[in-house]
């Protein structure tokens, strides 16, 4: 616990100071070009790269959830501590800094309740008006499609594995994820997936285009995920490209085991 708290001083400092000098001089001055006589002073210097840079990020992170750091406190902390002359003790420094990181949490907590909330009346909204759209079907479980392009061929079942290319969008159109700007389709099997994939791609035979509105609770519901607020409605692009049976799957599985026997 006392090294990390040394480690996130020192390195909340070293950004401060870095900030904080740049902010005396009125017009950016042209960086001053080092000159490494070794490797072990690259290292040190990309140490203070690397922890301005996490720093950064951290003071950017925290500001875009509305808490503002005060730079030149840090940059005095830091010069007292250097000269011994530090104005708190290391049980208040232990003490303020955990306070801090509980109010972070806290602001943090409170900003994705918010983002639900209104993830969750927006879906509602976007749910109500895509269901009058032309061309829209709307299962019993609340799922909404729309077919693009039609396939041919046998559809997948929920025991199939299958392979996809798909595009995810909030229906404010923020992508989350696109397997399209990976230049690799997915393969997957479909009951492991969320219960309106599940559902959706199985009205689905190869060569076929979806567009499937995805209520939150056929998604990721009240818990969310990376970069998709709780009670968020989905839309997926997906296109189906091929379907393969679980046994064939097991099979297949079981004959590279061979081999690598």
């Amino acid at each position: 616990m006392n090294k990390m708290l040394k480690i996130s001083t020192v390195a909340a400092a070293l950004f401060a100071v870095t900030a904080c000098n740049a902010e005396k001089v009125e017009k950016p001055a042209e960086p001053k070009v080092v000159e490494f006589k070794n490797e072990d002073q690259k290292a040190a210097y990309a140490i203070g790269v690397s922890v301005a840079t996490y720093i950064n990020k951290s003071i950017e992170q925290q500001k875009e959830i509305g808490v503002e750091t005060d730079k030149e406190l840090i940059v005095k902390g830091f010069t007292d501590a250097i000269a011994n002359n530090a104005q708190l003790t290391e049980e208040q420094t232990r003490e303020a800094l955990m306070a801090f990181d509980k109010k972070i949490n806290e602001v943090r907590a409170a900003k994705a309740e918010e983002d639900a909330a209104k993830a969750k009346d927006a879906g509602i909204a976007y749910l109500a008006e895509n269901a009058k759209k032309e061309g829209v079907t709307v299962t019993e479980s609340g799922l909404q499609y729309k077919v693009i392009q039609a396939g041919e061929g046998a559809k997948p079942t929920a025991a199939d594995s299958v392979t996809v290319h798909y595009k995810g969008t909030l229906t404010d159109g923020t992508k989350f994820d696109s397997s399209y700007d990976r230049g690799q389709p997915a393969t997957f099997p479909l009951g492991g997936v969320i219960a309106g994939w599940t559902e959706g791609v199985q009205l689905m035979s190869p060569g076929a285009k979806f567009e499937f509105t995805i209520p939150s609770e056929l998604a990721y519901g009240e818990r969310g995920t990376n970069g998709i607020p709780a009670h968020s409605t989905l839309v997926f692009e997906v296109e189906l490209i091929e379907v393969a049976a679980a046994d064939a799957v097991e099979a297949k599985a079981d004959a590279h085991a061979g081999h690598a026997h």
